[in-house]
């Protein structure tokens, strides 16, 4: 018999893995209420109509697409599957749907949707897994859930500033120290414009995205074979090897791109930006980076990208403003700028650095011995007044042997066992046993609840 197994890049998770899980939802959803944004629900199927074409010809690859129902292969032609169709063709004959990719264009799709019920500009948050036919990693899975927050119809940079601030809020409550980094994308076609590239803006920003990962000499490779004259990639360098303060970099940005409008459009945006954030407390490094260009074809303004700093991992929030995203939907105008979460990330990341709240994987708080039909009876109405008092109780459903029901206790780490025999029914008490001292004693029912209601 074959053995149980779950597809490559997915994950099961225990209880206690959940319990870390929802500490991480909790958190973000927590800070995301703070600033006014309210939860939405997606299907984790869209049309293929809604998702192709959104993410650029390498996302589109990515899509994990679902065969239409019943007997797909029934309207097909011998012509359909053969070698001269491309696998793209082909697959639009049998699968009119996909799994997201992501949450922003469903979100955008929504928007449109359900404009005349939607009051603007809107905020709005959803946390739902998204699926990618990736190549599994560390730290890359094909299922994963993601945390957005976005903000539709106003084109005001205090949102960019706003979603900054939730970033560094939600990593300082997760205590997890991370570089801010920022660009613009009218800032990457305004290298592209003075490259004398304007055409190539998506082989360049696809190019130097890859930066970090592959160096250099690659990506000069990588944009030499893209047809980009060598004259061109030369102009590039001292760009994206731009050090130095924020300020500083505005400045020569100023110098570097001041032949062009849309580049020097890009720098203003930034200033403005970082104008305010500098009024702000922040607790995060912020860093203007040329070289984050992140290969979505919608982004058009500010491009936010998040790095843990005590772990090598990519990226763990990213996000930025898209202005013609609801155009492709038939709702043109409808600015935007959002946030992404990448919780399984974070949540390795959390895991590593041993940075999970010890309660917060708080399971059972105490667990009744069972001794038989008799004592079940006298422990039932007990049970019910400690959940009515937020304690989280168990009866061990069956009269097994104390040590099974210990070792029960033990393996699920509960803190606390009650035992309720002969002797504590007769006294109306109820012996408490701490698993980790050892300690046992006698309370009454209101001194026990008053005691795991300390505890807890």
């Amino acid at each position: 018999m074959q053995k149980p197994s779950i597809p490559k890049g997915t994950r099961d998770f225990s209880p206690e893995e959940m319990a870390k899980r929802n500490y991480i939802f909790e958190t973000i959803k927590e800070v995301y209420h703070l600033y006014g944004f309210r939860q939405i629900e997606t299907p984790a199927m869209e049309n293929l109509s809604t998702l192709m074409g959104k993410y650029g010809e390498e996302g589109d690859k990515l899509l994990f697409k679902i065969l239409n129902s019943g007997d797909f292969l029934s309207n097909l032609e011998p012509s359909d599957l053969s070698e001269d169709v491309s696998a793209a063709k082909a697959a639009a004959k049998i699968a009119e749907k996909g799994l997201r990719y992501d949450l922003t264009v469903p979100f955008a799709r929504y928007v449109v949707m359900h404009r005349n019920e939607i009051t603007f500009p809107f905020r709005r948050f959803q946390i739902q897994p998204v699926w990618r036919a990736d190549k599994p990693q560390k730290g890359r899975y094909r299922e994963f859930f993601q945390c957005d927050a976005d903000i539709v119809g106003s084109d005001s940079l205090l949102n960019e500033v706003e979603l900054l601030q939730i970033i560094d809020e939600v990593f300082s409550r997760f205590r997890i120290r991370v570089l801010i980094k920022l660009n613009n994308r009218k800032i990457l076609s305004g290298i592209a414009e003075i490259m004398g590239e304007g055409d190539k803006i998506t082989d360049i920003t696809v190019a130097i995205d890859k930066l970090d990962k592959i160096g250099i000499e690659k990506v000069n490779e990588e944009l030499l074979a893209k047809g980009i004259s060598q004259e061109a990639v030369d102009t590039l360098q001292p760009i994206i090897g731009l050090h130095g303060t924020n300020d500083e970099k505005i400045a020569t940005l100023k110098n570097v791109l001041a032949s062009s409008a849309t580049g020097l459009k890009g720098v203003e945006e930034l200033e403005t930006i970082l104008a305010d954030m500098q009024r702000l407390s922040l607790r995060n490094e912020l860093e203007l980076d040329l070289t984050l260009a992140r290969g979505l074809n919608y982004y058009t303004g500010a491009i936010i990208e998040v790095k843990a700093l005590d772990v090598q991992i990519g990226s763990i929030t990213g996000g930025g403003r898209y202005d013609n995203l609801t155009g492709i939907f038939g709702l043109p105008g409808v600015s935007g700028v959002g946030i992404s979460f990448g919780a399984d990330r974070i949540f390795d990341v959390l895991n590593q650095l041993d940075l999970f709240p010890e309660d917060y994987t708080r399971g059972t708080d105490i667990l009744f011995v069972n001794f038989g039909e008799r004592e079940q009876a006298y422990i039932l109405p007990i049970l019910s007044e400690l959940r009515k008092n937020g304690i989280r109780t168990e009866i061990y459903p069956d009269a097994a042997k104390m040590k099974k029901q210990m070792t029960y206790a033990d393996n699920n780490r509960i803190p606390y066992v009650a035992i309720v025999g002969e002797d504590e029914m007769a006294a109306d008490k109820i012996a408490l046993k701490d698993m980790k001292s050892g300690e046992q004693a006698l309370f009454t029912i209101r001194q026990l609840i008053d005691k795991l209601i300390t505890k807890n």
